[in-house]
């Protein structure tokens, strides 16, 4: 009867158990759900309030994935304590564990430094494009994030960058000004009228309604090349105009110097042949 008494008692509390474990499961999800609606509704109200502040984009982005990191570690927090751990347990834990978790994560921690000094020094901003020295990688900056940055390419590629890198390693920063300079070398050859030549490519530079006139544009002798002289065509344009005036000028350049009869040569080799030696040399081997 003792044992009967006893499997019953085990049963009983088993199904008490198990009802009080599956009740709370179901409130746990509960919280995890409303928490995270929650969560979302933070992070909308700062980016809007952020957004009427007229912040930049990137520390908006860098300010909302902070947020909702920090967030869902408290949500996590939040559960494990409904769910029976002890706070002061989790918090001695995680003290105890600090050293291995900092090991652990000091790439994710310097990243997250990085991220803070490229939001307050700015040497890029959402919309910039930059080249990085470390890797060569370059592209415009879509998003600044808390660990890392993406760039979008010119060829419509997806490039992640570390925020630690960015903010320890030298980048130039393309667009950081208004307007940008074009340079361009134009070969011609060296019985044209180099004089001639020059006034050709500066009408050129005149003719572009896109050249910035107020700044420096001028053609001028900037090497005298093996097979050529080549002549340096300088101008400015607004950076959205750049590589579009760039390419412009080029090709006009080429058809300009078409019309005036100056020749662009090829590279040339000019081969001077002893004819007296090669007479001997062939004298000797009759012999």
């Amino acid at each position: 009867m003792n044992q009967v008494s006893e499997l019953e008692k085990f049963f009983s509390d088993l199904a008490s158990t198990g009802l009080h474990l599956g009740l709370r499961v179901v409130l746990a999800v509960i919280i995890f759900l409303i928490g995270s609606q929650l969560i979302k509704f933070l992070r909308t109200v700062i980016r809007k309030s952020m957004r009427r502040a007229q912040a930049d984009v990137g520390a908006i982005q860098f300010v909302d994935s902070f947020v909702k990191a920090a967030m869902y570690v408290v949500l996590i927090v939040v559960l494990a304590s409904f769910c029976g751990v002890d706070a002061a347990g989790i918090v001695a834990v995680v003290g105890s564990a600090g050293v291995a978790i900092g090991l652990a994560v000091q790439g994710s921690l310097s990243n997250l430094a990085g991220g803070v000094l490229i939001l307050v020094l700015k040497p890029f901003k959402v919309g910039d494009y930059i080249v990085e020295s470390l890797t060569g990688k370059e592209g415009t900056v879509t998003e600044i994030q808390i660990f890392y940055t993406k760039l979008l390419t010119y060829d419509n590629q997806t490039v992640v960058l570390p925020n630690g890198s960015l903010a320890n390693n030298s980048l130039v920063n393309v667009t950081a000004e208004d307007v940008r300079r074009m340079d361009i070398t134009v070969p011609v050859s060296y019985s044209a009228d180099i004089q001639r030549a020059k006034e050709v490519l500066a009408q050129v530079l005149e003719d572009d309604p896109e050249v910035i006139k107020d700044k420096e544009h001028l053609v001028f002798v900037s090497q005298l090349g093996s097979s050529a002289v080549e002549l340096g065509v300088r101008c400015w344009f607004a950076q959205a105009q750049f590589w579009p005036g760039k390419w412009r000028v080029t090709e006009n350049c080429k058809l300009a110097l078409d019309r005036a009869g100056i020749a662009i040569p090829f590279n040339q080799l000019d081969v001077h042949l002893d004819r007296e030696r090669d007479k001997e040399k062939e004298e000797k081997t009759d012999l």
